[in-house]
């Protein structure tokens, strides 16, 4: 019966769909992190910025930053959802092209405030971002 499943399902669909899925509950729960602890991630995102020349737009940046992370977290879960009931995937493909964009400008700040380190975490959720884009074209 497993067996049977397994067989009816496309992996190229199975691939989009676990993308989908990851990248919409990394951005909606970051999204919703920021939205209800606003000021402790301003706080938070001041002192890490406070030695770059982006220490005096951070709540601009959090704020751009908040938007686009539920952005592409809604339209990666919509669009995942959408690919698993009909292996359309152009709702999917905006969603993670969202996502790759949020992850760009979090790399940009993360090495203008010389957090090598959090910018080296990131390169893993790009190639994701990047592996999703293709497979969703």
């Amino acid at each position: 019966m497993i067996e049977e499943i397994l067989n009816q399902i496309e992996p190229i669909y199975l691939i989009q769909f676990l993308i989908t899925l990851f990248l919409a509950v990394l951005f909606l729960h970051s999204g919703i992190d920021k939205v209800v602890d606003w000021k402790g991630n301003l706080v938070w995102l001041k002192e890490h910025f406070s030695k770059s020349i982006l220490k005096h737009i951070v709540p601009i940046m959090l704020a751009i930053v908040t938007v686009l992370e539920l952005i592409a977290g809604v339209l990666c879960l919509v669009g995942g959802i959408i690919v698993a009931a009909t292996g359309y995937g152009a709702i999917a493909f905006i969603g993670v092209f969202f996502a790759t964009v949020n992850i760009l400008l979090l790399f940009f700040g993360q090495r203008l405030a010389k957090d090598y380190e959090g910018a080296a975490v990131l390169a893993g959720y790009f190639l994701l971002c990047i592996f999703g884009l293709y497979f969703l074209r």
